[in-house]
């Protein structure tokens, strides 16, 4: 997540004093909520997929583009929208991006056909990657600088929160009535998180904006190229194999929806917890967290289509996946902070951007290989690109007290 302008840390929030005021938290809980939204929408394809691919009579791998394309377009609208921004006041563009997310729910609800459905996952990814350039830069805006970080934390909770509960709510809902009351679910409560923006979120006037020369800057470093690759290996990983877990436990493992639903529940709860758990290691020991996580992720992935047949041995499977993938993000996000003190808005973004890429390309390789040859070979192609990022973590070495190639800055580890 992007912190967008070089003023938020040094901004005053919008009212003095020492503690910040209840409308302080309660505009930091409209942004909250527009996270638990985001995420949501962008996921619940994950959940609904044998279902839209059987009533729009594509191919599931075809249905996975749901992720796919969303993925591409925020990976450009990340940095893009920040760029053409320029000092266009944040509560105005917030408002915008979540005007978006709520057309895309509705025209992917009333889809009458594939195309039209991807057109509004599209209008997803516009809005996806420019909410996430701005959601964390708001928390220390919206707040007294002292409780910045609780801020912060209360907006990432909307995150854990839909990964919790989102996509096996979308199953469950679409499990008694359909898939499309899933999306119109979900656009209700986009509606109440725009409206709540409307009401709470304050003006966020920005007399500064990222400069494409700073993102020039980073990508010239060794140090910044190998952490966005190992991110982008990982990510892509769990991508590629995620997206079609709904399919793999339903026609693979033989698990009916309604265990399904309760499966991804367990995922999504156990990541929650780890998020918490791995928090206590990472600023200890790093390196060995995100090893730690990306073993545990790689050690999943394979395993998984050979224990297919045992059901037992498949959701012990599943929730060491959600221990791992639960534990990554944070891992990575203060991996990117530490290694660009220098540019951490122009960190972010490539941050945000190259998650998304992964995300692209790990559902449409992964589809097209399940269109091809199955579903196992894709995750056998997730425990593939895990081991790579295995590898490009080891490139870094063990030193905890190197420096990158940019003067005076030390290594994340």
């Amino acid at each position: 997540m992007l912190v967008e302008s070089k003023h938020p840390v040094g901004t005053p929030a919008p009212e003095k004093g020492d503690s910040s005021s209840l409308r302080q938290w309660l505009s930091v809980g409209a942004v909250a909520l527009g996270a638990f939204a985001f995420v949501t929408t962008e996921f619940l394809p994950v959940g609904l997929l044998p279902h839209v691919a059987k009533e729009m009579d594509v191919l599931p791998g075809t249905a996975g583009l749901m992720v796919t394309t969303p993925g591409v377009i925020a990976a450009l609208s990340a940095p893009g929208l920040m760029l053409g921004a320029g000092r266009m006041d944040r509560r105005h563009v917030f408002l915008l991006l979540t005007a978006l997310l709520l057309a895309s729910n509705l025209l992917s609800a009333f889809a009458p056909n594939f195309a039209v459905m991807l057109v509004g996952r599209a209008l997803l990814g516009a809005a996806l990657g420019g909410f996430w350039t701005l959601a964390t830069a708001a928390a220390g805006r919206l707040v007294q600088p002292k409780d910045a970080a609780k801020a912060t934390a209360t907006i990432l909770t909307g995150v854990t929160c839909a990964t919790v509960i989102g996509v096996p709510l979308g199953t469950f809902i679409a499990g008694f009535s359909s898939w499309r009351f899933s999306f119109l679910a979900t656009g209700v409560l986009v509606a109440v998180a725009l409206i709540a923006q409307v009401l709470l979120v304050p003006s966020l006037p920005s007399s500064a904006a990222l400069r494409f020369a700073d993102l020039v800057e980073l990508m010239r470093r060794s140090y910044t190229r190998r952490s966005m690759l190992m991110v982008g290996l990982v990510f892509g990983a769990h991508f590629c194999s995620y997206t079609y877990i709904t399919p793999f436990l339903l026609h693979n493992a033989s698990f009916d929806m309604s265990t399904i639903t309760w499966l991804l529940l367990g995922f999504g709860v156990i990541g929650f917890f780890s998020n918490f758990a791995v928090s206590s290691t990472v600023n200890r020991n790093l390196r060995g967290s995100v090893a730690v996580m990306v073993s545990l992720l790689m050690f999943a992935l394979l395993s998984m289509p050979l224990l297919r047949h045992s059901q037992l041995a498949v959701t012990i499977d599943v929730l060491a996946w959600g221990i791992s993938f639960g534990a990554l993000p944070l891992c990575f996000s203060v991996w990117i902070q530490r290694s660009t003190p220098d540019l951490p808005e122009a960190g972010s973004a490539l941050f945000v951007s190259i998650i998304q890429v992964a995300i692209a390309v790990g559902s449409l390789v992964g589809g097209t290989i399940v269109d091809s040859v199955g579903i196992p070979p894709d995750f056998l192609l997730g425990s593939a690109l895990a081991l790579l990022g295995l590898a490009a973590l080891a490139s870094f070495g063990r030193s905890t007290v190197a420096k990158t190639e940019c003067d005076g800055l030390a290594t994340p580890e």
